[in-house]
Formats: C-alpha cells, sequence, structure tokens
C-alpha cells in the first residue's frame, strides 16, 4: 500500500497518496527566471525568482527522497516557431515573447527557441533520469502533449505545482488538470508571477476558491517526509 500523508493546505488539508502524486516544476528556463531572459527582456520582473528557486529545490528533494515523480515542463516552439502560430492563432497575438521580437527583430530565433540558451531549463533546477519532461508549446501542459497520458498510466491522481509564472502556465495547467479530474495544489512560495504581485494573489485566490489548493514549501517537505523512503 502506497503511504499517506496530509499536507496542510487551505482551504481544508489535503490527503495526498505519494505514489499517485507528482511535483510539477513549470517552466523554469533561462527565458522565464535568468537576467537577460525572455521575460526580463519583455519588463517583468523577475526579482523574486531566486526566492522561488530555492524553495523549488528544496520541494524536489522532499519529492524525490519521498519516492514521487518529478514532472518538468518546457514552453516554446521550433527555431522556425511554426508550432507557435501565425496571425490565425491568438497565441500570435497575445505571446509576449513573439510580440517582444516583432518589435526587436533582431531577437528573432533568441526567445523560446528550441535548441537556444533561452528555452533551456536553469543550471539549479536539472531532471534527473527517471524524472519527466514535457515540452509544450502553449500555457497549459496538457495542450498537444503526451503530459495526461504519462500520468494516467503512473496512475497519478494528484498534481503539485511550483514554477513560472504563477498567473500564466502554472493556473492554465492546474485549470485544465481540473477538468480532468485531477487534484491541483499550488505552492505559493515556490511560484513566481508575471507581472505585479497582485496578479499572483489573484491566482492563489481562485486556485484555493474554485480549482485546487495552496500550500507551502515547508508544509510540503514536512508531509511527504513522514511517508516511508
Amino acid at each position: 500500500m502506497s503511504a499517506t500523508v496530509t499536507l496542510p493546505a487551505q482551504p481544508e488539508p489535503l490527503p495526498i497518496r505519494v505514489s499517485e502524486a507528482a511535483l510539477v516544476v513549470v517552466d523554469m528556463q533561462n527565458a522565464y527566471a535568468s537576467p537577460g531572459g525572455y521575460l526580463d527582456l519583455a519588463g517583468f520582473d523577475i526579482s523574486g525568482a531566486a526566492a522561488a528557486i530555492g524553495n523549488i529545490r528544496l520541494a524536489i528533494d522532499a519529492a524525490r527522497a519521498a519516492g514521487m515523480t518529478v514532472v518538468f515542463f518546457q514552453n516554446g516552439w521550433d527555431p522556425d516557431y511554426q508550432e507557435a502560430g501565425g496571425p490565425g492563432s491568438p497565441n500570435w497575438h497575445k505571446s509576449n515573447a513573439l510580440k517582444t521580437m516583432r518589435a526587436h527583430p533582431d531577437l528573432h530565433g533568441k526567445l523560446l527557441a528550441k535548441g537556444t540558451w533561452d528555452y533551456a531549463l536553469i543550471d539549479a533546477l536539472q531532471p534527473l533520469p527517471g524524472d519527466i519532461v514535457i515540452e509544450k508549446p502553449r500555457y497549459s501542459a496538457f495542450f498537444n502533449t503526451g503530459l495526461d497520458s504519462m500520468l494516467r498510466a503512473r496512475g497519478i491522481r494528484t498534481l503539485v505545482f511550483t514554477g513560472i509564472a504563477t498567473n500564466v502556465c502554472v493556473e492554465s495547467t492546474l485549470r485544465d488538470g481540473f477538468f480532468l479530474e485531477y487534484f491541483g495544489v499550488v505552492l505559493h512560495d515556490a511560484t513566481h508571477q508575471a507581472g505585479p504581485d497582485f496578479v499572483k494573489q489573484a491566482s492563489l485566490y481562485n486556485i484555493e476558491t474554485f480549482f485546487g489548493w495552496v500550500a507551502s514549501t515547508a508544509d510540503f517537505c514536512g508531509s511527504v517526509r513522514q511517508a516511508p523512503p
């Protein structure tokens, strides 16, 4: 039998069966977390990313020690941006990376293109053998990927989210997971938002009230450490 632990969360504690849960690391790429990456060049404040990185590292270590699946997401497109969609796609109009490159043609091919520094996962958070890596062309990792199949094949029902951005890729993936019957939890101090702090607070409110649960990194680590190794 798999160990079940209780995660202190809002709006109420959530029982988690460790073998049926995954820690999700959303888009911890140079694009989103490093100076000179896309988010920084587009004018977003990334100063809070460093604290999130430290907490994500703690959560990953605790999850691996408990035998929990760890899933990394990478957001971006092929070098020719065919996967990003053209003017007929809303992504072409709303993606700040694509808009930044249109405004600064010298950046074309450098932002969120596979094989570039911008697309790569940051050095501090690298997958190990046995971890799952999902490349995704849109905010939600359930869109046009094998994520759902991989999770179901492993019997995973609960997704614990960390990463960037709380109000974009984290929230949209958790919402899609809700409609696919996954239990979604966000570790609020292991995510960072794109934009001012109030957008993060709005996302956390929406998740806690309508779509899932919110907890801290310390509570997550303390809970999974109770599971037998």
